[in-house]
């Protein structure tokens, strides 16, 4: 590191030295400098030098490449995305002044950007509110569904910390010898019937880490990246939940365990190596899973969270659905406008695909208001493993705006925009007249007689 090098990470030393339970004066004589030094540095009004890093790590044992990373981009990236918020559309802000805010109060513009994530969770929250009205059961998955959605299904901290735990299990030579070196536990493969309904359990009493023998290879990394989420990143996990709105315990839980995934996916496919393999591969997903171990689905979800600013990948949405129709995930990072409850439309190929099992398919979208969308879709498979295993088909659809189709693999070769298919949210936000797929009337579109005429599509209406 330079000798000369200077940085205004204030806030970031305020909370280091918080976290360490240590005063001003404590600190400033486990480095050597004066306490008043130590308050400007937090302030802001003094540099933290690269001779002051070296001396914070020697003293605290803390990793030095983290810390000393600038945030400032990253702040004024996100203060330009929720400034384009149409609540905030009207406010002239320079790039300039977001720069200057940024470097100056930090602290301030941290407490914006939690501020607007949190009105952003009671927005969506009032729209759950009103499409459950009469319901007075709390949803745990909703409360989910909203706690990614106002973060965009994006947690910095969360990526970083895994990205570091995923360099110790690759320089420990595995994950394996990761979980002996680091936690004293090895790491064995049993079957099923010992098993007894789990895919992986950490036995406590005999020190080691226990996974299910007829999981794949993808699969099984994900469990042992699964358990490494837990067991090194439990305290961030929490810290990331104390933000959110949970009306119950089980609503908690649930986003913990989404939070737990996010972040085994992030040890799986480390945020800066898996950009530029997307970006390399056009954003094939079948070809990253290769690349990087992972599923099918793993990586199209892994590709929704790619929202770093600065950094940003595709802004993609997903979900997935079974047989009957029911959304068991969904994720969106690119302004598609799911129904918050029910299904979706029938003319999505991401219901059509299990005639085809495991193959690709394109499809162009057009929401009744104009906006297109283009989606590929394929079934996936959760469980078996053995003859007789129990297994679940699926269909996940990956899908981003119009504007993003140049940026993808799958959009070289299929017809074009102007073969999209016209859909709506769900029937009964669609008025679009003449679908034959259509299940119910629109909201607020009477429904005609049909004693004398009878339309072809299901319903006709009496203001046509």
């Amino acid at each position: 590191m330079a000798k000369d090098r200077a940085l205004y990470i204030g806030p970031k030393l305020r909370r280091l030295r918080r976290e360490l339970g240590v005063t001003q004066a404590g600190m400033a004589a486990d480095v050597g400098v004066s306490a008043s030094y130590i308050a400007l540095m937090e302030r802001n009004q003094r540099p933290v030098t690269a001779d002051v890093l070296l001396r914070l790590a020697n003293a605290y044992r803390f990793d030095l490449a983290q810390f000393a990373r600038d945030d400032q981009a990253e702040t004024e990236g996100r203060l330009v995305a929720l400034l384009r918020d149409p609540v905030l559309a009207d406010i002239d802000l320079s790039a300039a002044e977001l720069v200057d805010a940024a470097a100056t109060t930090p602290g301030l513009a941290d407490a914006f950007i939690r501020l607007h994530t949190a009105y952003a969770e009671g927005q969506l929250a009032l729209a759950d509110r009103d499409e459950t009205a009469g319901v007075s059961e709390a949803d745990p998955v909703a409360e989910t569904r909203r706690f990614l959605e106002a973060r965009r299904n994006y947690f910095p901290a969360l990526d970083e910390q895994s990205e570091a735990a995923a360099l110790a299990i690759e320089r420990a030579g595995g994950a394996a010898a990761y979980f002996r070196e680091t936690h004293g536990l090895g790491v064995r493969r049993l079957p099923p019937e010992v098993m007894a309904g789990a895919v992986r359990r950490l036995d406590r009493h005999r020190s080691e880490i226990v996974v299910d023998n007829t999981l794949d290879a993808a699969s099984s990394a994900f469990q042992l990246a699964l358990q490494a989420a837990y067991l090194d990143l439990s305290d961030s996990l929490d810290a990331a939940l104390t933000e959110g709105d949970f009306s119950s315990e089980t609503g908690r839980r649930v986003a913990r365990r989404a939070l737990a995934n996010y972040a085994a996916a992030a040890i799986l496919m480390p945020y800066r190596p898996f950009l530029k393999a997307a970006e390399e591969r056009r954003y094939d997903v079948e070809a990253l899973g290769r690349q990087f171990g992972a599923s099918f689905e793993q990586t199209a979800h892994r590709l929704t969270t790619l929202q770093k600013p600065g950094a940003e990948g595709v802004p993609f949405f997903f979900v997935r659905v079974d047989a009957a129709g029911n959304v068991s995930k969904r994720l969106d990072g690119a302004g598609f406008p799911f129904a918050r409850h029910g299904g979706s439309c029938p003319l999505w190929s991401v219901h059509q695909v299990f005639r085809t099992p495991r193959t690709i398919v394109t499809q162009w979208l057009e929401l009744p208001e104009g906006e297109r969308f283009f989606s590929i879709a394929r079934t996936v498979t959760s469980g078996g493993g053995a003859y007789g295993a129990p297994r679940a088909e699926r269909a996940i659809a990956l899908g981003c705006s119009g504007d993003h189709v140049h940026r993808l693999v799958y959009a070289e070769a299929g017809p074009g925009p102007d073969s999209a298919t016209p859909i709506g949210v769900t029937c009964r936000l669609c008025h679009r007249a003449d679908c034959i797929a259509r299940a119910e009337p629109p909201i607020g579109r009477p429904v005609a007689p049909d004693d004398n005429r009878r339309t072809t599509a299901p319903f006709a209406f009496a203001d046509r």
